[in-house]
């Protein structure tokens, strides 16, 4: 047999004993070193090995072992808001679910369901019925935070779901809705923390009339609205020199015209004098930036612009996006967690684990 399908078959009993479980392979270089054989004959095993589709190669990451066929099963639905950064929002926490997936094998499935508005309790039922028949133990949804109907849409979804005892974990807020309850585990980022630091770095930098712009009824903006709310009351309760410090809260109305959206939201930052902003997004910063460049507003000398997420869009801006980043890949291994612990136990009270973020400065905040 020639050299390389010994090396081949070698590895290949290593994973069927379980040695590589955790995901990530040795390199190619790393197969030569530990069996003495060339780079090439080393290569010509992997390639077996991937031809029998037990290992794949991710580009610049390394080789990784397919996961097992009774590796755990997950459904993972990314509502992310419709708009022009969606693919960018979805590619951001998808790839957070893919590179834990390459740790610690798993099958994951981003088109295992389509939740559409109107959805019946019979369809539901049907779809969970033939995702657990394919072996699907759990879902994890990012639920949606523009329609009511959709919102609608995944409580009959979820219902179905875990009737049918599959476990469930929401991901990054709670349903659409003002003060829903916490019905099923959730996975948030630290919302309040990021308001509150979004508020007291804008205050540090000079500004004195604060703004926050919010979309939608759901936790995630509320506890940033809570967080930038608390921070003000902590400035005035230290204010020495009685500086006149007020809420202003402005909502984004989401429409299909985006620059009428950001003109009217941007006639009202100005209408209220404020000389800072705190977005509830990173994509919702940039909009209010060019705008207000557009109207020779400069940023941020009159007015410091902040966002959150620390989406790839902050790059856009020549000076930088200040912004609260999210850990994505904490929240997502955070949901996995929940997941299989909730699918050892369904009746156990449903849990809000919050994961810390990071405040990152850059020039759309700082004033010379």
């Amino acid at each position: 047999m020639p050299k390389y399908l010994l090396i081949a078959a070698l590895i290949e009993a290593q994973i069927q004993t379980g040695k590589w479980d955790r995901g990530r392979m040795p390199s190619i270089r790393g197969v030569a070193v530990e069996h003495s054989i060339s780079v090439v004959t080393a290569s010509r095993a992997l390639q077996v090995l991937r031809d029998k589709g037990l290992i794949q190669t991710i580009e610049r990451s390394g080789c990784y072992r397919v996961p097992a066929a009774d590796a755990d099963r997950w459904a993972i639905l990314l509502h992310t808001t419709p708009g022009p950064w969606q693919r960018l929002t979805t590619t951001v926490i998808r790839e957070g679910f893919e590179s834990l997936a390459r740790r610690t094998p798993m099958h994951l499935g981003f088109d295992t369901f389509a939740v559409v508005e109107g959805i019946t309790k019979e369809q539901a039922k049907d779809a969970v019925k033939a995702a657990a028949k394919d072996g699907v133990q759990g879902i994890v949804l990012l639920p949606n935070r523009i329609s009511s109907g959709r919102a609608a849409a995944e409580a009959v979804f979820l219902k179905a779901a875990e009737d049918a005892g599959l476990s469930v974990v929401l991901l990054e807020r709670n349903l659409r809705g003002a003060d829903g309850p916490l019905d099923r585990d959730l996975v948030t980022s630290d919302d309040f923390s990021g308001g509150l630091a979004g508020t007291r770095h804008l205050l540090e930098m000079g500004c004195k009339r604060i703004g926050i712009v919010i979309a939608s009824p759901t936790s995630s903006h509320q506890c940033r609205l809570a967080g930038y709310i608390y921070g003000l009351h902590c400035a005035a309760s230290a204010n020495t020199r009685k500086l006149r410090i007020e809420e202003t809260v402005l909502t984004h109305d989401i429409n299909p015209d985006r620059h009428a959206s950001y003109r009217s939201l941007c006639d009202r930052i100005l209408d209220a004098k404020l000389d800072g902003v705190h977005c509830y997004a990173d994509y919702t910063a940039v909009g209010v930036i060019l705008e207000l460049q557009q109207r020779k507003i400069r940023i941020p000398e009159e007015i410091a612009v902040m966002g959150y997420d620390n989406l790839p869009v902050g790059d856009l801006l020549p000076q930088g996006l200040t912004t609260y980043r999210s850990d994505t890949d904490s929240m997502v291994e955070q949901a996995i967690r929940l997941l299989v612990e909730r699918r050892k136990n369904q009746k156990k009270t449903p849990v809000n684990v919050v994961v810390p973020g990071e405040l990152i400065i850059r020039g759309s905040t700082v004033r010379s």
